[in-house]
């Protein structure tokens, strides 16, 4: 990669779907374009507006993110997205409130993008802050790299390092935390592309939302009417953190940092994870999905 230090407003052009978002990277995989990183946007505050890719495509061009979808417009793409960090709400829309329930509360936060350390077109290294109430509680640093795995799938290398710097401990919650049994969501989020007919999802001994929900997995598979994902855990502890999975309501999947107790994180701390995506045109069964897999997180 090469130095691309940026404001984040440099070379984007605007995007419509994004509320005004402009700026960012276009990732590509031989020379194809298969995903649009938006860096700075004018999104509502309650949608806790952050950097995010959308669309992403696979190589054939079918996309396989959504943005602001009317059943959940705080869903941006694919990207990080926390719903309770010591009380501030990075996910958008309502916060779970114990004994009340999902409440509007004027308690969101921003994704700030700082810089790009490095920008490639398969890939960059980025600075951002996470903001709220008129401080900075996070400092993250992302590295998010694209490569060709087939003539038919590539895959997403995304890494983000949060680092306390609020001066104090600080942790990380979740509804479920927060008292809403199966919602444990919060970390690495890739809202899909919804259809006419919902996704189905499996790992290497399961299958369906029911059974691969609020579970670790090596691995996790959600496929469309001609796509698929593969999602992987590439270190220990993101292996162990459970997957957060919807295909009935609307078609998602999350790796969960606070699924069943709050993540602490003490000041000057700091919290790593590494998610590899496969993403495959057509419907690869469960041994070329391994297989693509392995692939993916090995290079």
């Amino acid at each position: 990669m090469t130095d691309g230090r940026t404001d984040g407003r440099a070379g984007g052009g605007t995007d419509g779907r994004t509320g005004g978002g402009t700026g960012g990277a276009v990732l590509r995989v031989g020379g194809r374009p298969v995903g649009r990183y938006v860096t700075y946007h004018r999104l509502p505050a309650r949608l806790s507006p952050r950097p995010h890719l959308h669309p992403v495509t696979t190589l054939a061009g079918t996309t396989v993110t959504e943005l602001t979808p009317a059943d959940h417009t705080h869903h941006l793409g694919v990207g990080v997205a926390v719903p309770d960090v010591e009380g501030y709400n990075f996910w958008g829309g309502r916060t779970y409130v114990r004994d009340r329930g999902p409440t509007e509360l004027d308690n969101h936060g921003t994704q700030h993008h700082v810089a790009f350390q490095l920008s490639d077109p398969d890939g960059f290294v980025e600075e951002l802050r996470w903001a709220a109430g008129g401080a900075d509680l996070l400092r993250e640093r992302r590295t998010v790299a694209a490569t060709e795995l087939t003539a038919t799938a590539w895959a997403l290398d995304f890494t983000f390092s949060l680092t306390n710097v609020s001066g104090g401990p600080l942790s990380i919650g979740s509804p479920a935390t927060n008292g809403r049994p199966g919602a444990g969501y919060g970390g690495f989020f890739w809202r899909a592309r919804k259809e006419a007919v919902a996704p189905d999802v499996f790992t290497a001994d399961r299958e369906g939302e029911a059974a691969v929900h609020g579970r670790s997995a090596d691995w996790l598979a959600l496929a469309g009417a001609d796509w698929t994902l593969v999602l992987a855990g590439a270190t220990e502890d993101t292996r162990r953190d459970p997957w957060f999975v919807r295909t009935t309501e609307y078609p998602g999947v999350g790796s969960s940092l606070a699924a069943a107790a709050r993540l602490p994180i003490p000041a000057g701390e700091t919290v790593v994870r590494r998610i590899v995506t496969v993403v495959a045109d057509g419907r690869p069964g469960r041994d070329e999905a391994a297989t693509l897999v392995r692939k993916a997180v090995a290079q």
